[in-house]
This record gives C-alpha cells, structure tokens and sequence, in this order.
C-alpha cells in the first residue's frame, strides 16, 4: 500500500472481551493492522487464535458473551465500531462483505440460492425482484456454477460443497464490496476444489478490485493469496511481514513454526520417511492465558523475561530498504 495512500481499513488496538461466570477475560487484545484499496491480507493461526473473532467484529457481527472491548475499526476514514445496527447492516453487503467457513450454516436452507442472491441487489441497490433475480444467475455463471438459470432455483442442501461455498462468493461480491473477508473459505473442501475456489476469489476481486482479508490456519495458502500476512496467537499478533518474508524469513518462532511444519515437495526424497515437524502443545484457552510472552509455554527459546513480560510489536530491522520490509513487526525479546 502506497504511505500516502488513505487505508480503506484500519484496526487501531483492538480488543474484545469475554465475559463468564467466573470474570472478564480479554479474547483478543492490542490487535492493529491495515488494508489498502484492491490489497490481499492474510491473517494466520491456528484455530482458537481469535481470528474469527476478529473478523466478527469488523463486521458487527459479535454476540454475547463476547463484546467489542475498545478499539477503533475505520472504514475509509469513518468509525463504523459503535454505528447504530441500521447503519450496519447497510454496510454489510455493500461495503464490506463476509466469507464464511461452513456454507451450509451460512445459508438459508429454506431459500432457493438464486433467491439468497436476489436478495443483495434488491436490498442494497432497490432492485425489483424481476431484475434482481436475472442478475441473480449472471452472478452465479460469473462464479462459474454450471447451468446457472437451473442451480438458481436449488436449495443448499443440493449443492455440492464446492458448489455451495461459489454461491456465498457471489451473494458477497453481488455489490462489488470494497473490501472481501473470507474466514477459512475451504475448509472441508478436497484439495481440487480449494484450488479453483482461491483461483476464482482472487480472478473475481482482481476484476473487481475488491481488497481481501483471508482468516486461516493454513499459511501455504495465505501466502500464496495474499501480499501481506499478519500472524495471530492467543490473540494478539506475533508478526507482520510482507508474505514472501514471512514464508522465507519468519521471525517469531510461532511463525517459524508454522512454516517448519509445512509439507514440502520431494522432502521424502530427500530425506527419507519422517514424521512432520510440529509445534509442541496446544493454543491456550481465553480463561487461560499465560502472563508475559502467551508463546512462551510452547517455545523452546523462551526465558524469565518471556514469562513476567509482555513483549511490544516492534518494528524489525531486517538489514532490507526495500517497501516490502519496511513494515514488517515482531512481538518478541528473543526474535530471529
């Protein structure tokens, strides 16, 4: 993103909070990053990190117990965290558009999908329903459904998945978004299908100019989508860097991590029959967050200070004058 470029979205200090029982928990907390017009940001973890959380805030979407703590979420220069819920939900569709990981839930299974996506242009552009319905199928040959005018008038439970997760495609670019969150959109998908379903977002929002946030776990395949990837552990970003960086050059030893624990062509060649390398223990529950660095139970580098002390998300010098690596973060005292 160009410095004198206005962000389309910032995420200024984010933090959302859980409330239980037993007390007020902070979920996720200090997150911040930005996403320049037509830009493609990863935001990567395991599962349990807060990712989707994060994303249900952007969009106004969090429920109890969970609840917007402080923070700022601006959307090309206004403040859309405490908008009235009318004022949101014309966002919602229009300007900022949601992916979610399990179309079947995500889907009304009572509507026809044709209808589902009517629906967008007859609510967020005053279509008739005629006309919104016509547009409805281009929308469907445009995510590349066979036999648009007939799968319009299917229900979700007779779609395939694949099939399935190409109609909340087109219900969220119906409007032409400017900004696309897409939370997990292969999960439970064969490895076929996610590579046409990335192909097809990343052919469509090009076209469209249409900025991504992905939210995964998985981070082969955020680097391959996106320009700029933010990595998220229990709730707090451990690193930002520029995606080739981050593949090649992880700083954080969670990033290290997950990129060590990748698959890699020919590594049985190579090296022989060997089990996968993985990242001892498990994300910690929001209840149960450990004090100083929130890696440190899992990390082999870890010392005192990592557990009495809160690392800052500092800027890395990476010895690169390049824009790429000009902002590129790291939250960690041991880092590199």
């Amino acid at each position: 993103m160009n410095a004198n470029t206005e962000p389309l979205l910032e995420v200024i200090d984010l933090r959302i909070g859980l409330t239980t029982d037993a007390g007020s928990f902070a979920a996720v907390e200090g997150v911040s990053f930005t996403i320049g017009r037509g830009e493609t940001v990863g935001l990567v973890g395991e599962s349990g990190c807060g990712k989707s959380i994060t994303a249900l805030s952007i969009m106004g979407l969090l429920k109890p117990p969970l609840g917007l703590a402080g923070g700022r979420i601006v959307l090309t220069g206004q403040e859309i965290q405490s908008l009235p819920a009318a004022q949101l939900r014309a966002l919602r569709g229009k300007r900022i558009a949601m992916i979610f990981q399990e179309p079947m839930t995500a889907l009304n299974p009572l509507k026809p999908v044709g209808r589902q996506i009517a629906e967008m242009f007859v609510l967020h552009q005053g279509a008739s329903w005629n006309e919104a319905q016509r547009r409805a199928v281009e929308a469907l040959a445009q995510v590349k459904v066979p036999a648009p005018e007939r799968r319009a008038s299917d229900y979700p439970h007779q779609l395939s998945g694949g099939m399935r997760q190409r109609v909340m495609i087109a219900i969220a670019l119906a409007c032409e978004p400017d900004l696309l969150i897409a939370d997990e959109p292969t999960t439970a998908l064969d490895v076929t299908v996610q590579a046409e379903i990335v192909d097809l977002m990343k052919e469509l929002c090009a076209a469209k100019g249409t900025a991504i946030l992905m939210i995964s776990h998985d981070l082969g395949l955020v680097t391959d989508i996106c320009r700029r990837v933010c990595v998220m552990y229990a709730g707090r970003i451990v690193e930002q860097q520029e995606s080739e960086l981050i593949f090649n050059a992880p700083q954080h030893p969670y990033t290290q991590g997950l990129v060590a624990s990748l698959p890699r062509l020919g590594m049985r060649a190579r090296h022989g029959r060997r089990k996968l390398i993985e990242i001892e223990g498990v994300v910690p529950g929001i209840t149960a967050y450990p004090q100083g660095c929130r890696f440190h139970p899992r990390c082999t580098r870890h010392t005192a200070i990592c557990e009495t002390v809160v690392p800052e998300l500092t800027p890395l010098a990476t010895g690169d004058s390049s824009p790429e690596a000009a902002g590129s973060l790291v939250r960690c005292h041991h880092h590199g």
